[in-house]
């Protein structure tokens, strides 16, 4: 394996974080998926890097593939990986137009920041094994991020 995969995927990381940029962001998906397919994630943090620049993919299949690769990561023993399985998770579903299970995706109805729709059976105790706020917490920064926007 090539040690400089790591590296590229911590920097492809950290890239797709800050950058709003739908072409820049897609290239990224792109050299992720070929470094996958070249066999190139192999510890927990590659796959954890992985999840995090396909999950701001534009596909269904870009966040199920994100949604494998931050499991993989948590099951490898990446902490971070799992409010990132939780994030993946509901990006898929929002995708395939589902309720989200967790609250992670702030989403904009008519003008109007808000978590729903969102599955009424998941607890805040599942929340917070994923590392996810309650949804009262997760209603109230929908509610912060309304009033920001209307400033």
């Amino acid at each position: 394996m090539d040690d400089s995969y790591s590296a590229e995927l911590e920097r492809l990381g950290d890239e797709q974080l800050g950058d709003d940029e739908v072409e820049r962001r897609q290239i990224r998906c792109g050299r992720v998926c070929d470094i996958a397919v070249a066999g190139g994630l192999q510890s927990a943090a590659d796959f954890y890097y992985a999840a995090v620049v396909l999950m701001h993919g534009l596909t269904v299949d870009e966040f199920a593939t994100a949604l494998y690769f931050a499991r993989t990561a948590a099951h490898r023993g990446e902490s971070r990986a799992w409010s990132i399985v939780a994030a993946c998770w509901d990006r898929w579903l929002i995708a395939k137009g589902l309720p989200q299970r967790f609250g992670t995706q702030f989403l904009r109805h008519h003008n109007v920041w808000t978590v729903e729709p969102i599955e009424p059976d998941i607890s805040d105790a599942e929340r917070a094994f994923y590392g996810v706020p309650p949804l009262w917490v997760q209603r109230k920064s929908a509610a912060l991020l309304q009033r920001r926007t209307k400033d």
